[in-house]
């Protein structure tokens, strides 16, 4: 259901709601590669593991093709969405391939409506209380603190004193033993790439498959043992 928005004063598009699977398990896997060819064995893999909320960046060459192949292989239990959207034109391309939700690295209220108009969650990129009002105003489901390691949890509790009620999802330099932290600190969420995949996009053999899921299992451990962990949304 599409919430009610305001923006400049006057009523814009709905906000919809969270991805649900981002809402359960409090991760979104980043898959971002120099070659799309390893990402559905990672999403496997990944899956297996129990994290069900996977970005693909467009930045991957061939990255629409992977996001569909990967949605299709895995069905509707796996939440596959596409990121670094950062024009009108890609969030487009992205939801004509199948994006179930969409990731970007700064805000731009266009794209943001491009993809609210269709119901589709965005995730934009903000660092400062005016870039996250201006994109939680403008109808994004979640605000990507972007790049959260240049100030840290500390950073990221910081601007959840005067906006308590935007949800923040951590993303850029967050390392799969940093994840709590941020959790601790107000976290909706975070986002986790190459610490996570270490590689096995880039050398999907099978023992690096496995050690990947179990990486993905330990993962949610460690946010399930968070004192502020609990499920958000449907």
């Amino acid at each position: 259901m599409l919430r009610h928005v305001v923006h400049g004063g006057q009523a814009v598009t709905g906000r919809p709601p969270l991805t649900p699977q981002l809402g359960r398990t409090r991760v979104m896997a980043i898959l971002r590669s120099a070659d799309a060819t390893g990402l559905p064995a990672v999403a496997r893999a990944l899956a297996e593991g129990g994290i069900t909320c996977l970005e693909v960046t467009l930045t991957t060459p061939g990255a629409l093709d992977a996001l569909a192949a990967v949605r299709d292989e895995l069905g509707p239990g796996v939440a596959v969405g596409a990121g670094t959207v950062i024009t009108t034109g890609q969030a487009r391309d992205a939801l004509a391939a199948g994006a179930e939700f969409l990731v970007a690295p700064a805000v731009d209220t266009d794209v943001i409506r491009c993809s609210t108009e269709r119901s589709i969650p965005f995730y934009p990129g903000a660092w400062t209380p005016t870039e996250v009002s201006i994109a939680w105003r403008a109808g994004a489901a979640a605000v990507k603190l972007f790049p959260a390691s240049t100030g840290g949890p500390a950073h990221l509790r910081q601007l959840r004193a005067p906006l308590p009620d935007v949800p923040l999802v951590a993303v850029g330099g967050v390392g799969v033993d940093h994840a709590a932290d941020y959790l601790d600190a107000g976290a909706l969420a975070v986002g986790i790439g190459s610490p996570l995949l270490r590689g096995a996009d880039r050398n999907p053999a099978a023992e690096n498959l496995q050690s990947l899921a179990e990486r993905a299992r330990a993962l949610l451990d460690a946010i399930r043992a968070t004192s502020r962990h609990q499920e958000v949304g449907p």
